[in-house]
Formats: structure tokens, sequence, C-alpha cells
């Protein structure tokens, strides 16, 4: 009989407490795989949440700052930009496309962001992959809303919902903006960064809602619109009244780019493609030396790795926790053992007894402490492609951390063959005491 097969029946013997024993060093390495796959798409997701934008530009404030908000949707702008210092900027020739953004509304919860059909067309993400509609279609009219995915997923909406925005952030407001409903018309297809969370209406409609003295051609339009239905329609009630009126406004013609823009006074800040990243770093001096109002312009690329820098301290101190449970794991194996040992004396000295040499027991418990670490790794690989496939959607929506469902990395493999070598090495304390056992130790009755 081979020590493998002979190591295989000793473990079957003791099955219950080393079934649990496996079942806790399975469940800690799991956790370990987990943390590791969710540490590499948490920053893969954070540094793919804008691509192929050269220049972020608004009021001067913190790089840090203007990427949080511009692009992450946290925080809120400490200073706005004048619309004429963005269509200054936007003119150069080396521009080769700009979205204008105006943050500081909300809904429900959501961020508001007042811009125009450039963001669908030109905004990036992951790797330069374009924004897609699942159902719907951008902006046509300045009461149209397009939503993020999560945004429709979570509140319900579905095309044709009127929803109505509240002014500053966060989940509860004082001023709601009733008198402009918007109407949804888009959902986009989710892409997994912070557009999801996002609600996108036109830029004239910011300055709409706010009280703008600057009527839209949209307004004039509803203007023409009230005034022949209520000279039309003297006599109909309320209801009908209203119906007419959308059925009116949806057969309007649909508004330019440049309507859907407007001229607003400020916006927050604007992104900015370029016609070739050489001109980059160029027109990033040129803009912070801009004389007729401070700006900054940061390259969202390396203001993400700045970031992640920072964020990246957690992540480590959290994969380093989860290292931890895996030691406490291992050392509950090593507890388990020792205690069996002493149960196991008699055992071992008949092996001694029939001509097993010390080294020959060393290697015996030895693997025990190989089988049982290899069968808890195997185990977790199925636990950790479990928990994927079973929990990715929900622990997505819950923590904004999509579990990707692919082969193990090469810095997953060598944890797991990291921590078979370590549980061997613990192994080695109940064989090595195994060893020091003399035969009179185990055949002499205590009394």
């Amino acid at each position: 009989m081979s020590l493998l097969t002979l190591s295989r029946k000793s473990l079957l013997n003791r099955f219950s407490s080393i079934a649990i024993t496996t079942i806790a060093i399975a469940l800690s390495i799991t956790l370990l795989l987990l943390i590791e796959r969710a540490r590499v798409d948490a920053k893969a997701s954070f540094h793919n949440t804008v691509s192929g934008t050269d220049l972020i530009v608004g009021a001067r404030t913190g790089s840090t700052e203007l990427l949080l908000f511009s692009v992450f949707r946290i925080g809120h702008p400490t200073n706005n930009l004048s619309f004429k210092s963005y269509q200054d900027i936007t003119s150069k020739r080396s521009v080769k496309w700009a979205i204008p953004l105006s943050l500081g509304d909300s809904h429900k919860g959501f961020s508001v962001i007042g811009t125009n059909n450039d963001y669908f067309t030109h905004y990036r993400y992951a790797n330069k992959q374009n924004l897609a509609f699942s159902k719907g279609h951008a902006f046509e009219q300045v009461n149209h809303v397009v939503l993020g995915s999560n945004v429709a997923k979570k509140l319900h909406y579905h095309l044709g919902d009127s929803i109505v925005l509240s002014h500053g952030a966060g989940n509860t407001s004082f001023h709601h903006h009733d008198d402009h409903p918007f109407k949804v018309v888009g959902i986009l297809a989710a892409t997994g960064t912070a557009v999801d969370n996002s609600v996108h209406v036109p830029l004239v409609a910011i300055d709409n809602i706010h009280g703008s003295t600057m009527p839209s051609i949209s307004q004039k339009h509803q203007a023409d619109e009230h005034h022949d239905h209520d000279h039309n329609h003297d006599h109909h009630d309320d209801h009908q009244h209203h119906s007419e009126q959308r059925d009116e406004h949806s057969k309007l013609p649909a508004l330019s780019n440049a309507e859907l823009t407007g001229q607003p006074k400020q916006i927050s800040a604007f992104l900015l493609g370029l016609k070739s990243p050489i001109f980059a770093l160029q027109l990033q001096r040129n803009i912070s030396q801009y004389k007729q109002e401070p700006l900054l312009a940061i390259m969202p690329k390396f203001t993400l790795r700045q970031l992640w820098e920072v964020v990246g301290v957690f992540e480590k101190a959290l994969l380093v926790i989860s290292g931890a449970v895996v030691v406490i794991a291992l050392l509950g194996m090593l507890t388990n053992l020792l205690a069996s040992l002493s149960q196991r004396r008699r055992e071992l000295a008949i092996l001694r007894s029939v001509g097993a040499s010390p080294r020959t027991i060393f290697t015996l418990l030895g693997l025990e402490a190989l089988l049982i670490t290899t069968c808890a790794t195997l185990l977790a690989i199925a636990f950790y492609y479990l928990v994927i496939v079973l929990l990715a959607n929900m622990l997505g929506s819950i923590s904004g951390i999509h579990l990707q469902l692919m082969a193990l990395s090469q810095y997953q493999m060598s944890l797991l063959a990291g921590i078979i070598l370590l549980g061997t090495l613990f192994g080695c304390l109940p064989a090595y005491k195994a060893y020091r056992y003399a035969l009179s130790d185990g055949l002499t009755i205590k009394v």
C-alpha cells in the first residue's frame, strides 16, 4: 500500500473533523480569490470609466476634484466656467470634439448631467467603446431625458415616463422643478461606469429650469402650441387639453445639437478630444495660462493613476486581511492535526513496529496536510466560480463592481500554489512530532 493511499484512508477515517477543517480552509481561500478578482475588476472599471478623452477642463480646483465630479459624479464643482471660455477653447484647430457638462441637479439620488448629443457620439469608456442605447434614442427636444441603465432599472422607468428633477444632489431635496417635467426618450446600455447612474438632459434645459431669461427655440414652439391649443379648444376639459398638447409636442421637428446646447452663461466642465495626442500638453499649458478666467485642464489617464495610488492602499489592506483569514484557517488545520496526533500515537507506533521508518512517518503526516490543503483549494475554486455565476449580478448592483467570469489569473494561481505550500509546511510540525515519537512511547500503557 502506497503512502498516498494510506494518508487518504487515514483522513477518511476521521472524515467529520477533516471535512469541517477542509471547508473552513476552502471558504477562506474563496474569499481571497474573490477579493483579488474584485480588486482587478474594480481597478479595470476605475480606469475604464473614461477612454479616448484627452483633456478635462473646468474651473481651477484640484485635479482629483475635477476628475471626481466630471467623470465619477462624486462631489460638486466648487466653481463654474463661462460658456464663452468653452466656445473660445473648443474653437481651436487642435480640438476635434468637445462635450459640455453642467452638474448640480439630481433625481432621487442620481446625478443629473446637462449636455448635448455630442455626449452620446464621442464619449468613450473601457477600450474606447461607444455608448449604446438599449431602448429609445438621444435628445430631440428640450424636455427629453436619457437615463443610465441603473437609473432605469432601480426606479423602474420606461420610455415615455415623465420625471421631475430636483435642485441639488442627494436623496433629499427641498426644491423640485415641478414646472419642467421631462419625458424619458432613451435608456443607455450598461457600461459598468458612472454613466449607468446618471440622468442626462439637454444643456439648454438646465438653464430653463433655473429660470434663464434666454428662451430656447423649443420654448417658442411650446408657446405657439399653447396659444393655438387654447384658442381652438376653449371648451375641452383639462385631461383632453394635456393629451392633445403632448400629441402636438411630439410632432415638433427635432432640434439641432446647437439648439439643444443653447447659450448658457456657465457650465461645470467639458471634455476634449484632440486631433492628435501630441497637442495635449501644449493645450493644457495654454488653458492653465488662460487670461479670461482661471481654468484647469487635466489628462484623465494620469489623474486616474494618481487617484488609484491613494485608493490602492485600501485594496491592499483588504487583500492582507483576506490573506490573514487563510492563515487562520490553516492554523485551524494545524490544531486539528496536533489534537488528533495524541490519539494516533498507538497507530503510529504500530506502523513503526512493522518496519515504517521515522522518515516514513514524517512523510505520511506531511502528505495528509498536503491532501487537506489541495482538496480545500480545489473546493475553493469551485466555490469561487459558483459565487460569480450565481451572485455576480447582485454583487454588482450592491457594490458597483461587476465580477468577470474568466480563467484564474497567473497571480491567483500563484496565490493558490503558495497556500498549498504553506499548508504543507504547517503539516510538518505534527509530522516532526510524530517523527520523534519512540516505539515504546506508543506501546506503553499509561495509567
